[in-house]
């Protein structure tokens, strides 16, 4: 959606450490949190969230977006479906 290609980069190269502004670093640790260790999830992380700003709808839309590329990724796997030119050269996180 950034169109910046430095900034994409920079958020696949190392997540933890992407300079974002506070409600997107909020929803990038829950989408990693998330996708590393859903087990863990906490109502603390979904407040987290709401306080940046975050109302129940745009909570729910990050977290079934997170689940749907969880989903797609794991049938993709599954099925040895090959990556896209774009992500052979993407550096691993």
């Amino acid at each position: 959606m950034t169109k910046d290609p430095d900034f994409v980069g920079a958020l696949i190269a190392d997540p933890e450490g992407a300079a974002l502004e506070p409600r997107a670093r909020a929803m990038v640790d829950y989408a990693l949190k998330l996708t590393d260790h859903p087990a863990s999830m906490q109502r603390e992380d979904v407040e987290k969230l709401r306080a940046v700003g975050l109302d129940d709808r745009a909570i729910l839309d990050v977290n079934m977006i997170v689940g749907y590329f969880a989903f797609v990724n794991r049938l993709a796997d599954g099925l040895g479906v090959p990556l896209e030119e774009y992500w052979k050269d993407a550096p691993d996180p």
